[in-house]
């Protein structure tokens, strides 16, 4: 085993035109969030506990779109969804659908550890909330002034938004790419407006477990019910004895590639190492999709790719190691 490693990400795909306050906003949150994940690896918690741990203080700021602060419906209400997933044995939680659970991710890991199931969504979910006395707010609660603003602008281009997901080709936190002027589909349709979208955090422990959570309030004036990849297991959120991965991006070319499994799958049938896999996966299994990683291995590595222009991501490791970025 290599050690502990972390990750954290705010979501793939940046607004090229983003304030330098923002840019700085955002980064100061990352930072916090691993500082809190280090203070508790350092502290010998086990990795689930700290995946939950510091997706509930990402889901806790608006500044990303989880918890308070996520995306609206074109209802303009919240709905959240979030997975948890425990690599030792494989075990894992999701909900969907949720109004007005306070941390989407504590709920999901309740479902993954006080009920038969491993994944709950609306009414049933809410209503095992309330069984195991989770914190609740009114819906009021997640909606921020901006996101509203969001949801006018979709509105009026009649369209979906997404994250800032201006398309580039392949990069990886190592590499860069020029810019394509190609249009951004979703199943074949033509989006064109963005807006915040997902975050997630991957750990392996000292003991060489690996974990993964995943949270999102979704896509901006989406259709009521409409679920993402953020809690399918294997799709947005997985982790098993060998790695952690967490996705953010283009929901439903996500699921379509089974991303987060993928990394996985040839890690362990291909013997490619993590950066290999993630790099193998982000550029031969989204299609015509745009999306991003984070992912750590049971030897310590930590890594990341993306296809879009930036991601919102942070990673530290047990030797001292620490990195927070946006772009290239």
């Amino acid at each position: 085993m290599g050690g502990w490693a972390i990750a954290v990400h705010g979501g793939a795909g940046v607004d090229p035109n983003l304030p330098a306050h923002r840019q700085e906003e955002a980064k100061k949150l990352l930072t916090h969030c691993l500082e809190i994940g280090i203070s508790a690896l350092r502290s010998n918690l086990p990795a689930i506990d700290i995946v939950e741990l510091v997706v509930r203080e990402l889901e806790t700021d608006p500044l990303f779109n989880s918890g308070r602060g996520s995306a609206l419906t074109a209802k303009g209400t919240v709905e959240m969804e979030a997975s948890i997933m425990d690599g030792t044995k494989r075990r894992c939680g999701a909900v969907s659908g949720v109004t007005t659970v306070k941390n989407p991710i504590s709920l999901a890991r309740l479902v993954m550890e006080k009920s038969p199931h491993s994944y709950l969504a609306f009414s049933g979910a809410e209503e095992f909330a309330r069984e195991q006395g989770v914190e609740t707010v009114e819906n009021e609660y997640f909606i921020t002034e901006e996101n509203v603003g969001m949801l006018k602008l979709a509105k009026e281009a009649n369209s979906i938004l997404f994250d800032y997901r201006i398309p580039n080709p392949i990069e990886s936190c190592s590499a860069g790419a020029a810019a394509t002027d190609s249009p951004l589909q979703m199943n074949g349709l033509p989006i064109s407006l963005y807006a915040p979208e997902t975050v997630g955090c991957v750990v392996v422990d000292s003991e060489g477990r690996c974990a993964a959570a995943t949270s999102t309030g979704g896509l901006v004036n989406k259709m009521t019910g409409r679920i993402g990849d953020s809690p399918i297991i294997g799709a947005g959120t997985y982790a098993c004895d060998l790695c952690g991965v967490s996705c953010t991006g283009e929901g439903e070319a996500i699921i379509r590639g089974t991303l987060a499994r993928e990394v996985a799958a040839v890690m362990e049938y291909k013997g490619l190492n993590l950066q290999q896999a993630v790099d193998f996966v982000i550029k031969e299994k989204l299609d015509q999709g745009f999306a991003g990683l984070i992912a750590v291995s049971k030897n310590g590595e930590v890594t990341c790719g993306f296809n879009t222009n930036g991601m919102f991501r942070g990673c530290a490791t047990e030797n001292g190691f620490m990195d927070v970025g946006i772009w290239n």
